[in-house]
């Protein structure tokens, strides 16, 4: 996923422009930042966190990087395809810098962290790197930077959350919103470079989750996802009440804030989601029923491999509790092909156990070999990339399979539909999502309907990525 974040229009005067700061303070800017984002929706949420920094400490932002006085790259190293992308425009963002000498070029997020010697001295791409806990430091570095100095910061935090931050919502569509609930991973999978640049799990002060969640409720947002690399491990203590708060209490804490609020969470491991989190979903309607599920394997050797930490009939056990306990819930995965030593066999049971989950949707990937990951240390990454290509062919093909199967189910059904803007192709439609994370297209029928509105909706029609319907009597 890559997208450029912007926050309002560009002023073709720029000197002195005047914008509003988290904390609703005018503030006048003189320089101005463009920044995109590469990868998971936590380096979406980190870019919001960055331009609140950014616009405290006087600039603005720009959707051109013509006009920046400096350009950030969020960056994604889960893949080894999303660090070629990134390298790709870092050299584009250089070739610009050669007509604007004062500009500044910065690298952050997980890439950041580790590649930052190769990115400063050796390819001499960037100016600045900053990893994902040093980001309140973005301000010094940049007066390091503007005397010509190489500046980086990636120091990983055990307590950094950033939890004090008011983030300045980018791009937003006005209707949904991210917000950060944990930073870091404790679960070290083999494949997984998110415990190497992004530290240990901690987990931020629910307080500041349900206020931030409140406050964007107030401005007309409605929904938030709760965000972390894995929900299902969110543990805090209250000093003040002496009381530890779960996820499943802070996701009915927010679910409470207002009905009309509907609430996700991603990302959930089999080993750790709790029959709790499934009652909370029960107990609250407005909790999404919508459970992203990563299997990455259906073979529990591979999964052995992978230190995943539970097995093929772990998971179909999951799967089954969730069905019995929410049986309408969507669930989506995530799913690598090619593991270290992967086999037939071992392939065959990954398309099995897809097969036995009724996916709804999964993200499909062969596997990339990341340096200094513990696969990389231990394994040799010994499946040729034409077999890798060829079973993840099988597995897309089996998924969009599943996809549409899914979809003609719901046929006839009516759900409660969270309108989040017009259809890109249609004008005079709609889009929205129901509790399910289904994308559906339906006509306009009314000029009072808008964004933010809960309307019901009967599908009659679908692809394999989207449902069709129409609007029905009784709107919500």
């Amino acid at each position: 996923m890559i997208e450029s974040l912007k926050l309002e229009k560009h002023d073709e005067s720029r000197q002195g422009e005047v914008f509003t700061s988290p904390a609703g303070s005018a503030v006048s800017a003189s320089r101005f930042f463009y920044i995109e984002s590469y990868g998971c929706a936590m380096n979406f949420a980190d870019s919001e966190i960055v331009a609140s920094i950014l616009h405290e400490n006087g600039f603005g932002v720009t959707k051109t990087m013509e006009d920046a006085d400096l350009v950030l790259l969020n960056t994604c190293s889960i893949r080894e395809k999303a660090e070629q992308t990134v390298r790709k425009r870092l050299t584009e963002f250089r070739k610009l810098k050669k007509t604007k000498p004062g500009m500044l070029i910065g690298v952050l997020g997980c890439m950041a962290e580790r590649l930052k010697n190769k990115l400063l001295e050796e390819e001499k791409l960037v100016d600045l790197v900053v990893g994902p806990d040093a980001y309140r430091s973005l301000p010094s570095l940049i007066d390091e930077a503007d005397t010509g100095q190489k500046a980086v910061n990636v120091l990983l935090s055990r307590d950094e959350t950033y939890a004090d931050i008011s983030p300045v919502r980018l791009n937003s569509n006005g209707v949904t919103g991210f917000v950060s609930i944990m930073r870091g991973c404790n679960n070290m999978c083999s494949f997984c470079v998110v415990p190497f640049t992004r530290g240990r799990e901690r987990s931020r002060d629910a307080g500041s989750i349900v206020t931030e969640c409140r406050q964007l409720f107030e401005e007309g947002i409605r929904e938030i996802t709760l965000l972390g690399q894995n929900v299902d491990s969110y543990h805090y203590f209250d000093e003040l009440t002496e009381q530890t708060v779960s996820f499943s209490q802070l996701l009915e804490t927010v679910a409470g804030i207002d009905p009309l609020l509907r609430v996700r969470f991603s990302t959930s491991h089999p080993k750790d989601i709790t029959d709790d989190v499934l009652f909370s979903m029960q107990r609250y309607p407005n909790i999404c029923r919508y459970i992203h599920l990563p299997m990455q394997s259906g073979s529990t050797r591979v999964l052995q491999l992978m230190n995943r930490t539970y097995t093929r009939e772990w998971y179909k056990a999951k799967v089954d509790r969730i069905r019995e306990l929410i049986p309408d819930c969507g669930i989506t995965s995530d799913i690598i092909s090619g593991f270290c030593t992967e086999t037939d066999e071992d392939h065959r049971d990954t398309l099995g156990l897809m097969a036995y989950s009724q996916l709804d949707f999964s993200y499909m990937y062969f596997y990339s070999e990341r340096p200094g990951t513990l696969a990389a240390r231990r394994y040799t990454d010994d499946v040729p990339e034409t077999i890798k290509k060829e079973r993840l062919a099988e597995i897309v093909d089996l998924q969009g399979r599943l996809s549409r199967e899914s979809n003609q189910r719901d046929l006839g059904k009516t759900f409660d539909v969270l309108i989040e803007g017009e259809s890109k192709r249609n004008a005079a439609e709609w889009m929205g999502r129901n509790s399910q994370n289904k994308v559906i297209v339906f006509p306009k029928t009314s000029p009072q309907q808008k964004k933010g509105d809960y309307v019901m909706v009967t599908v009659t029609d679908y692809t394999q990525a989207t449902l069709l319907g129409a609007i029905v009597s009784g709107d919500r």
